[in-house]
């Protein structure tokens, strides 16, 4: 039996009341609790949309974004205002026994659902077509060519120089290489307002280059060479960026790391000389191992910012003759193999150091206290497989850590009595 009007209303009424009373309360806990509405609805808001691109190839992908978007809510509004009119034009009302006139088939119907869609899917292609063929191009003189080199489970990043071509055999050496993707000295360093050429290499699996302010992600395929440009805004220079590999590659993903750090070109030029200077000046290191072309070692240091490492003969430390022990110490699957080390106080002695950890690059630094304590010491960094033998100052006696300058998680301890 139908309800009355009365009834019906009556309902409507306690609906509407619950509602507001929920918002009300709501609103409430919300000013209890400290959030501020507007911040948290601006944050919403934001959340919807990509982050700001730093890049001219990034402002493009979300130009096109935006497009997609807010075609995408112009359908969303059309199609839901439908739905509601939809309800509350034909909802059922008190005494509708019987259905509402059906309509079956209406031919201009179907032709505005069949040619707008086709005309919104065309317009995309094109947009999205002109924005790929942006995004993709290269040009035939960059300023500056980055090769960066993704192995399990580390970044190294290889300064190329100006006539570098990837199909030339055997390829030119790298100007520099730096070793450590993060922290104090690393990651990768670019002149803001200059094009970069990067070209992606892997020596094992599949890996991805994505910084999310590039708004760009580019799969690392072994046995391949992908390449791309950016040029990061003039700007931004002096802001750093954070990065990592977005594909699953192992179990040290949650390692592969780094940092992009924009510097004004003149000071990316006083930089890059800095390093190549002090490359040239230490020599290639003996029996490095891969990453391909690797070059000329580099610590990721400033030169003389500590003591310097080497291999034997001579010793690195330009200390020949060092008297005390030699102590034999391995990285093997990002791991020491040992968690601990004893040697003598108020002696030079040794650490010969075996990287077995093909393309990845490791080495031994010594911290007061702890692995986290003020650095004492710090030894060369180079992929393996490669050893090298670093000699080690005397040190008072006490506890001490040691680590791997590249993988934090890398520690162990050092006893000297």
């Amino acid at each position: 039996m139908a309800s009355s009007p009365r009834t019906g209303r009556s309902s409507a009424a306690i609906l509407a009341l619950i509602v507001g009373a929920i918002l009300i309360v709501g609103v409430v806990i919300a000013a209890v609790a400290g959030l501020n509405l507007g911040t948290t609805g601006q944050g919403i808001l934001q959340s919807l949309f990509p982050p700001i691109a730093v890049t001219d190839r990034g402002e493009q992908i979300r130009n096109l974004y935006d497009i997609v978007f807010g075609l995408a809510a112009v359908v969303f509004f059309l199609v839901e205002g439908l739905i509601i009119w939809t309800v509350v034009r034909y909802r059922r009302r008190p005494g509708d026994d019987t259905l509402p006139v059906q309509t079956h088939g209406n031919a201009i119907a179907e032709i505005v659902w069949t040619v707008i869609p086709s005309i919104i899917v065309a317009f995309l292609f094109i947009v999205s077509w002109q924005t790929l063929n942006t995004v993709e191009a290269i040009s035939p003189n960059p300023e500056v060519k980055i090769r960066a080199v993704a192995g399990q489970f580390q970044w190294t990043f290889d300064y190329l120089p100006a006539d570098f071509d990837p199909a030339r055999k055997p390829p030119a050496k790298p100007l520099y290489t730096q070793f450590v993707a993060t922290g104090d000295g690393g990651g990768m360093a670019i002149p803001a307002g200059e094009t970069i050429q990067l070209y992606l290499e892997s020596p094992d699996v599949i890996h991805a280059f994505y910084v999310p302010q590039f708004l760009f992600k580019r799969d690392v395929v072994p046995g391949r060479i992908n390449t791309f440009e950016f040029t990061v805004n003039a700007s931004d220079a002096g802001q750093t960026f954070r990065g990592q590999c977005a594909e699953l590659c192992g179990a040290g993903h949650r390692l592969m790391l780094f940092e992009v750090h924009a510097m004004a070109p003149a000071d990316f030029d006083a930089w890059l000389k800095e390093k190549v200077a002090g490359a040239q000046a230490s020599g290639p290191p003996a029996g490095s191992g891969p990453p391909p072309a690797s070059g000329p070692p580099a610590s990721g240091q400033p030169a003389g910012s500590g003591p310097p490492a080497g291999s034997a003969p001579p010793p690195a430390s330009g200390q020949p003759g060092a008297a005390g022990p030699t102590l034999a110490l391995a990285a093997q699957n990002i791991a020491f193999d040992q968690a601990s080390l004893s040697a003598p106080a108020n002696v030079p002695f040794k650490i010969e150091f075996d990287n077995r950890d093909p393309g990845t690059p490791h080495n031994v630094a010594i911290h007061q206290g702890s692995p986290t304590g003020p650095e004492i010491f710090k030894g060369e960094i180079f992929p393996g497989p490669a050893k090298r033998t670093y000699d080690i100052p005397a040190l008072q006696p006490g506890t001490y850590g040691f680590v791997c300058s590249v993988h934090a998680n890398m520690t162990g301890t050092l006893t000297v009595n």
